[in-house]
């Protein structure tokens, strides 16, 4: 009786971080604790087994990625070779370029004051940080 080989698999986290989706695996650990990253459309654990083929769902901050697993690998190695590991799909791409597109034109949303803050203010400033 022939045994069927078995197929490789990487863990969740190590392969998030050898793709360089994080820049640690305790930050891809994180996120995937956090919920923030999805396997096939379920959920997701570190130690969860990512085999070629397997759709991730990925949010980073408010950058939101899906990739198919191209290759696997542990070791984390440039970025030229670490995007061969994963293709993202054409949607994935063209709504990360349309939500940039969106905060590039309303500024990032963010209400910004005419000058530098006064003395006064400045002081008001340091002491709502150390309240923090």
């Amino acid at each position: 009786m022939t045994e069927l080989p078995t197929i490789p698999g990487v863990r969740a986290d190590v392969w998030l971080w050898a793709a360089r989706f994080f820049k640690t695996r305790a930050l891809a650990k994180e996120a995937i604790v956090g919920g923030k990253v999805e396997l096939n459309d379920g959920t997701c654990k570190p130690a969860k087994t990512v085999t070629i083929g397997d759709r991730l769902k990925i949010t980073r901050g408010e950058e939101r990625f899906v990739a198919v697993v191209a290759a696997l690998s542990e070791k984390r190695g440039p970025a030229p070779e670490a995007r061969k590991l994963y293709t993202e799909t054409e949607e994935s791409v063209a709504e990360r370029e349309r939500h940039r597109e969106d905060r590039r034109f309303t500024g990032g949303a963010l209400l910004r004051p005419q000058g530098k803050p006064d003395k006064h203010a400045r002081r008001l400033i340091q002491d709502l940080k150390k309240t923090l």
